[in-house]
């Protein structure tokens, strides 16, 4: 059974939801490339360089997992951010002295976010909007002084667009305490109804994609299409696979 693939330099892990609680407990920086940002990583160095330098990379994107199996004959599994979500909030409910740190695109899905994560029983809840972040010598000493104030377990980089990777990277670099951070972008809202309604049966059939396509079209018709780079980016590329 197949581990590790390594593309372009990026580990990526092999993980079933049977090993779940194994990596929960874990600390560092984990990340769920979706299939447009993973196809900027030739013209991005700051993004790549948050992917290759993350501690767990997870299947995040089903067109990439189908790319492999088609093009290499790498058979792995699609985890997405979703359903890594889905544990982990069932992961809360038996742990509910468990602190979080939610970073929040604006006041609407940080109400939404704090909210829905109280409703699981978690009392320590944490809420920072983010700024306008820029890629560019990216920075936000605020954010820093008061995670390393409250220190808390899990840090969920709630904000999208392929920053939040870039925001993770940062968090590892500068923080000086033991936590992790969980790049999961934009997939708490399928979970507070604030974004396209996915659940399991859509993620499990790989259709996330195409319900966020149909809820929103004019903003994600651009960034799937961005998503074709990688049929070249996995035909020409020497894939290692590691058992």
């Amino acid at each position: 059974m197949i581990s590790k693939v390594i593309f372009k330099k990026i580990i990526f892990n092999n993980i079933y939801e049977k090993n779940f609680n194994k990596c929960i407990v874990k600390k560092g920086l984990f990340v769920f490339p979706a299939g447009p940002a993973l196809a900027s990583i030739n013209h991005s160095n700051e993004y790549y360089d948050s992917i290759r330098k993350a501690d767990l990379v997870f299947f995040d994107s089903g067109f990439f997992v189908l790319l492999l199996r088609l093009f290499k004959n790498i058979s792995v599994k699609k985890f997405s951010g979703y359903k890594f979500l889905n544990l982990f909030f069932n992961f809360l409910k038996k742990n509910k002295k468990k602190s979080i740190f939610c970073i929040d695109p604006n006041l609407k899905f940080s109400k939404s976010n704090k909210k829905f994560l109280k409703n699981l029983g978690i009392k320590r809840v944490y809420n920072y909007m983010a700024p306008n972040y820029k890629i560019k010598n990216f920075s936000d000493r605020k954010l820093l002084k008061k995670i390393k104030k409250v220190r808390p377990d899990f840090i969920l980089t709630n904000i999208g667009g392929g920053k939040q990777e870039i925001l993770g990277l940062y968090l590892k670099k500068n923080l000086t305490i033991k936590t992790t951070i969980l790049c999961t972008g934009a997939a708490i809202s399928f979970f507070t109804k604030d974004q396209a309604p996915i659940n399991r049966v859509v993620d499990k059939l790989y259709l996330g994609w195409f319900v966020r396509l149909m809820f929103n079209p004019l903003v994600f018709s651009k960034r799937y299409l961005n998503s074709l780079k990688l049929i070249p980016m996995v035909i020409f590329s020497k894939i290692k696979t590691i058992d």
